[in-house]
Formats: structure tokens, C-alpha cells, sequence
């Protein structure tokens, strides 16, 4: 579904990345916003699909349910009790994320992905590192999630970044209301927009949704911001799009367009753990990326050029 949730001038987080070097030009602070229309099966940041905070279980911290179990007394819905090797064991189905849980946690075994933030409390930390922005031709990356499923507040902060004149751009799956970013186009000089799959049936199969939107999204950003600056990013996923054949009809497709950069970002897991942390399967275990795949697309890009 396309909507917009987010409450005028504050939103939903769940991190803050300060000192990136990949998500733009030079040293950026990337703001990671809840939310978002995909499910991609090989989805690095899980916690990021959600729009509100959702609670998080790292069980290797837990300090047992005997020496403590403050989380079980004040659950109120049954989601907590003990497991055999006597730690505690959560109940995914009962919790209500109300959180009280999270509060009597020590050890922060419990703990929470995602909190409300204002505008300014987002501005405070990226002028933080001004000066490096400066030396290096950086600034500040909204990604997410979906950043334009909380549109408003993105440009909330794209209008205080603009008026202290901190370079932003935004990173985005393109599953979004073509008004939403015909409205941050007017705030940006480079736009990160991923193309997954030119493949709209294996594109739904892999990702929840068709490709239709996007790709007509994409067609219009170009024609409506012919100065603006597309860089068109693919994750390369093994038996999803990691084929020349898959490479090329993205190429294809961008082929001949002003002010389009296109790269690979390869398959990886990093994000795996976090799928227990938040008491769901992670699909893509089993798959495997060699380095000389990517080497032998890269070269393929590179043979295009």
C-alpha cells in the first residue's frame, strides 16, 4: 500500500549512522527512517519494515529467568516466560510492544528498534559533523526503510538541511506516490533509487510488490528533474537478479538517459541476526554470493560503458 503516516515534524527512527562513505558523496550522516511497502526476502535491516518501534530479543544477554524474570512480572498479555535452557522464552504472538518489558531489562537483553524524533533532534546531530561535510562534499542521506513513507516529515528535514545548507539526498526503493517525490525532487541534487528487477512477476515474487510504479516513478523523476542526478543501485541476489541477462535489461532500460550513474551492491548477511532478535525466519540463509559473480557483472557493466 502507498500512504503517508508520518505526524508533521516528527517521526519514526530506528538509527543514526554518522562518518558513512557509501550512501553519497563523501562523508555523510545517513538518517534510517521506520517503514516500508517492500518485504524484500533478503532485507538487511528487518527492523526497518515496520512503521512504529517493535520489540527486539537478543537472547545471549538475557541474565536467566531465575536471577531475574522483572520482564515476565510486568508483561501483562502472557508473552513472557521461560525456556529450557532457562533464559526467557518470548511469546511473538501475545506481545503488544507496549515496551514495560524493555524498561525492566538490566542487561538490555530486551530493547527496542525505532523511537519518535523531531526535526530539530535529527538537524542537531547531522550539523554535528558540518565541518566534515564540508572538506569532503558530504551531508545527510535519509534512507530507511522507505523514507517516503513518512514524506512529510522527510521534507521537514530536507527544508532545515536546505536552509543551513547541508547537501541531502535521499535513498529509496521507488514504491512510493509519485507527488511524494516529485515534492522531495525539489530538494535534492543526487537521488539513490534502487532497481531491483526489470522482471515485474519475479520482482513481486521476491519483494511483495510489482515493479510497475517503480519504474514509471523513476521515468518521471527523470523527466521532471532533468538536472537532478539518479544514481541507480541494484543488490545483487543469488537466484533472484544475479544474471547478466538480469543486469541487462536494468542497463538497458536506463540506457542513453542525462545524469544516470548505475552500481551493484552484493548479496550479503549481515543483517541476519536481527531476524531472531525480532522472533522471525530469515529465507535467504542458504544463499551464496561468490566474489568472481560480482566480478564477472561488474565487468559486464563496465563492457556496456
Amino acid at each position: 500500500m502507498l500512504n503517508n503516516r508520518a505526524n508533521e515534524k516528527s517521526g519514526y527512527v530506528f538509527n543514526i549512522q554518522r562518518y558513512s562513505l557509501h550512501d553519497g558523496l563523501g562523508i555523510r550522516t545517513v538518517v534510517f527512517l521506520k517503514g516500508c511497502p517492500l518485504q524484500c526476502r533478503w532485507c538487511s535491516n528487518p527492523e526497518s519494515q515496520k512503521f512504529t518501534p517493535e520489540l527486539a530479543y537478543n537472547k545471549s544477554k538475557c541474565i536467566g529467568y531465575e536471577a531475574c524474570s522483572r520482564c515476565q512480572k510486568v508483561c501483562t498479555y502472557g508473552a513472557v516466560g521461560q525456556s529450557q535452557d532457562g533464559t526467557i522464552e518470548l511469546s511473538w504472538d501475545n506481545c503488544q510492544h507496549c515496551f514495560q518489558c524493555v524498561d525492566q531489562c538490566p542487561s538490555k537483553a530486551l530493547h527496542t528498534f525505532g523511537r519518535q524524533m523531531n526535526v530539530a533532534d535529527i538537524v542537531k546531530v547531522v550539523e554535528a559533523d558540518s565541518a566534515f561535510y564540508m572538506r569532503s562534499g558530504g551531508g545527510l542521506t535519509i534512507s530507511g526503510g522507505e523514507p517516503l513513507m513518512q514524506a512529510d516529515f522527510v521534507i521537514d528535514i530536507l527544508k532545515e538541511a536546505k536552509k543551513r545548507r547541508i547537501d541531502a539526498t535521499i535513498e529509496t526503493c521507488g514504491y512510493a506516490l509519485w507527488d511524494d517525490l516529485r515534492r522531495v525532487g525539489d530538494y535534492l541534487k543526487t537521488i539513490i533509487f534502487d532497481i531491483k528487477s526489470m522482471n515485474s512477476d519475479k520482482h513481486k515474487e521476491f519483494t511483495g510488490v510489482n515493479n510497475d510504479s517503480i519504474l514509471a516513478n523513476l521515468t518521471a523523476l527523470r523527466i521532471t528533474f532533468p538536472q537532478l542526478h539518479i544514481l541507480v543501485r541494484t543488490p545483487v541476489i543469488p537466484g533472484f537478479n544475479d544474471s547478466e541477462a538480469d543486469i541487462g535489461a536494468i542497463l538497458n532500460y536506463i540506457e542513453g538517459w542525462p545524469n544516470i550513474s548505475y552500481e551493484l551492491l552484493p548479496y550479503h548477511r549481515l543483517g541476519q541476526q536481527k531476524y531472531k532478535y525480532l522472533g522471525r525466519d530469515y529465507s535467504m540463509e542458504a544463499a551464496q554470493l561468490n566474489e568472481e559473480k560480482m566480478k564477472m557483472l561488474n565487468a559486464y557493466i563496465n563492457s556496456r560503458n
